[in-house]
């Protein structure tokens, strides 16, 4: 069994921070891209961040300058930094990745996590 699991959302107001973390677990033996995307209270789930293997990032538009991605690659784990909170950050997030496991046969599959709501409000 692979798993997905996230931490760190809750209550912020406007400007604050929160870092998100999304852990691996489970009969995984590599991990290759990992993402994180979001979705609102009546909109389709969206693309927030993403960073390859080898640490390369990729940012929505809406996000660049205040959200940095970054991995653990011996603890299967991916962050996300969350700075200048603003209300339309508010949102569940989800963690995704690319992992080669165990799981369903030696093979790559993509993994979410159950996600994390993030609140922006004063």
């Amino acid at each position: 069994q692979v798993q997905l699991v996230e931490s760190g959302g809750g209550l912020v107001q406007p400007g604050g921070s929160l870092r998100l973390s999304c852990a691996g677990s489970g009969s995984i033996v590599s991990v290759n891209a990992m993402g994180w995307y979001r979705q609102a209270p009546g909109k389709q789930r969206e693309l927030v961040a993403t960073i390859t293997g080898g640490g390369s990032t990729d940012y929505a538009d809406s996000v660049k300058g205040r959200f940095t991605i970054s991995r653990d690659n011996a603890k299967n784990t991916v962050y996300l930094q969350m700075n200048s909170l603003k209300p339309e950050d508010t949102a569940v997030y989800y963690c995704n990745a690319r992992i080669f496991s165990r799981n369903l046969g030696l093979r790559w599959d993509d993994y979410w996590g159950q996600g994390t709501q993030v609140t922006v409000s004063s």
